[in-house]
């Protein structure tokens, strides 16, 4: 039995909507990091006498000494950094072309104003995630206007509930690949705290066997601890920043979307009466 309902628009994905299978970062840093470190960290130039079990000559060569853990840092490192990178783009085409709070400005009079396809204009101009949500909520408006059917307060029930599934298919694209984001963060401290352990382990070795020709194996030691605790520091410095910033970008969108949400469902309240 064919029925006269409109269907919801489907939201208009443009732009980049991110990387969906982050391991693959994963991988293809963990394949980038050891390379540097074997192949530019170790180089021999890095030593003195061009034996890198020898003294190191530079920064580099003391960081090689901080052994394969320094690897799996830097492996973190470069992850955080390239999630950055997708995220910032990703964030950047899900916020639309223009200025979000000049958008939800305009998109709120015209709502007020029911000027509909005025605001589904300008959705159409600033696309995006918040403009997806507001075409949604805008289109259940003006479908609910025409059911006779159905009681004030379920139209405006009906709009609000329109306005929260499209806010869900959305807030996927915006909070991807954070939660790894924030694992590193975690991850970065405890190898950093693992690759120290090993460290200061050489360290009692040498201290055991006694004698001054333990002393090349007591510094290595000691280096490939503070090595690997400043590289961790670093790495869950960089990921708590990335982080933070980008969870402050999404509680804007968020907000942004909550507020044209209530326009919407108040513009519906205050210019109809119940029938």
């Amino acid at each position: 039995m064919a029925t006269n309902q409109k269907s919801a628009p489907k939201a208009k994905k443009g732009g980049f909507g991110g990387v969906k299978d982050a391991w693959i970062i994963l991988v293809i840093c963990c394949i980038l990091a050891y390379m540097f470190y074997f192949l530019v960290l170790g180089n021999p130039d890095n030593f003195v006498g061009g034996d890198s079990n020898g003294h190191p000559a530079n920064l580099m060569g003391t960081v090689y000494k901080g052994g394969v853990v320094v690897g799996i840092i830097l492996t973190l490192l470069l992850t955080v950094i390239v999630l950055g990178v997708e995220r910032f783009f990703a964030i950047k085409s899900a916020s639309g072309t223009m200025n979000l709070s000049k958008f939800t400005s305009q998109v709120k009079s015209l709502i007020k104003e029911q000027k509909f396809q005025e605001a589904d204009a300008l959705c159409d101009k600033m696309r995006g995630s918040v403009a997806n949500v507001v075409k949604a909520s805008i289109h259940m408006y003006q479908t609910v206007e025409t059911d006779s059917t159905l009681k004030k307060s379920q139209k405006i029930a009906k709009i609000q509930q329109a306005h929260e599934e499209a806010t869900q298919l959305e807030m996927p694209t915006l909070t991807m690949n954070l939660p790894m984001v924030a694992t590193i963060v975690s991850l970065g401290t405890l190898t950093a705290l693992f690759g120290t352990v090993l460290g200061m382990i050489g360290s009692f070795q040498a201290l055991s066997a006694g004698g001054g020709a333990d002393s090349m194996a007591l510094s290595a030691g000691i280096s490939e601890a503070l090595v690997n605790t400043a590289s961790g520091i670093l790495t869950s410095w960089v990921a708590t920043v990335v982080y933070n910033y980008f969870s402050n970008k999404i509680d804007k969108l968020t907000f942004a979307l909550d507020e044209v949400g209530y326009t919407i469902a108040a513009t519906y309240d205050s210019n109809h009466v119940e029938a």
